[in-house]
């Protein structure tokens, strides 16, 4: 996990790629969507591309993985989990085509380890 979770390379992707990351905003889903879910979004740049894609971390995962591993629901944790999970997406090509990504439970339980801050 970089330690600028604002501002970030990641990748390569499957084509070889870096990709400048660069934290755009968090909210709630529910004031621009209608949807339970903490909303995140990056700016994507790679050679002449770049992309908005939002990371849409639902509210019930969340509160779920909270209780499984003890760490408060804050914005820097959703930061956190949002960045891994967009990392992998990067590294694997999964989703990238997309402009909002709804990662599962699942999802956000295998990038905690990464998401984690020191000390945890």
């Amino acid at each position: 996990m970089p330690l600028n979770i604002r501002r970030f390379e990641a990748g390569p992707d499957p084509f070889g790629r870096k990709w400048q990351v660069e934290f755009q905003w968090l909210q709630n889903g529910i004031s621009i969507r209608h949807a339970d879910t903490v909303d995140v979004k990056y700016r994507l740049s790679a050679e002449d591309e770049q992309r908005d894609i939002v990371v849409a971390l639902p509210h019930a995962a969340l509160v779920e993985l909270s209780r499984k591993t003890g760490h408060p629901v804050t914005d820097p944790w959703c930061m956190r989990l949002a960045a891994a999970h967009l990392m992998r997406m990067i590294e694997t090509a999964e989703d990238l085509e997309k402009t909002i990504v709804t990662p599962s439970l699942e999802d956000l339980e295998s990038c905690q380890p990464e998401a984690a801050p020191a000390g945890r």
